[in-house]
């Protein structure tokens, strides 16, 4: 990576952790009664008893203990995020999963190890989407899946932030689709309704000789 891209990558980790740093004590506060519709999106993601399952930017971990019962005690979920005081909220769901303080466009991982990725509120926290995108697509195991998951609609997300909709808006499905396709994933589903966002790919898998 050149200097000049490094050191934007730099402060762009900086500003997210700070951004959540100061807000993690009172984060889940602030959505008491979002846990069912972290469930529903979970069922939709074909996600079994056994497999490996990453969510990625977990936060304080309120879909931990959800990834948990979709794989069983034989399963593995791993939580990865940026910011330590996110993860120190986290650390009530140890008993659900392993944490780990990561960047999701740098992950300390092998490739292809995950069925899953799983990651709620997450891409437009990705610094470099293309980037984190791909990463996330190389520890996933060819047929894997990405879920891209906010509880609450583009629109009423963008109200919520006090601005208006716009085309370039990174999730809108003309921009996001090409997005994940050039990062190695097959987009199989889009649903973007006033109660929540779900986006599913699936990993590509490599072209027969």
């Amino acid at each position: 990576m050149e200097t000049p891209k490094r050191d934007a990558h730099a402060r762009e980790l900086a500003a997210t952790r700070a951004f959540f740093a100061e807000r993690a004590a009172g984060w889940d506060g602030k959505f008491p009664d979002d846990s069912p519709r972290y469930a529903a999106a979970i069922a939709e993601t074909g996600l079994t008893e056994g497999q490996f399952v990453i969510d990625a930017g977990c936060g304080t971990g309120r879909a931990l203990p959800l990834l948990r019962a979709a794989v069983g005690p034989s399963g593995t979920v791993l939580g990865l995020d940026l910011t330590p005081e996110m993860l120190a909220q986290a650390t009530a769901h140890r008993a659900d999963a392993v944490l780990l303080q990561a960047d999701c466009t740098r992950l300390p991982l092998p490739d292809a190890v995950a069925d899953l990725v799983f990651g709620a509120g997450l891409i437009s926290h990705l610094p470099g989407p293309a980037t984190g995108l791909r990463e996330l697509a190389r520890v996933t195991r060819p047929g894997g899946r990405l879920a891209l998951y906010h509880p609450v609609g583009r629109a009423a997300l963008a109200a919520r932030h006090g601005r208006a909709l716009t085309p370039d808006d990174l999730r809108a499905r003309d921009r996001l689709f090409p997005l994940l396709t050039s990062a190695g994933w097959n987009p199989l589903s889009y649903t973007d309704d006033p109660d929540r966002f779900l986006v599913l790919a699936e990993r590509a898998r490599p072209e027969r000789a």
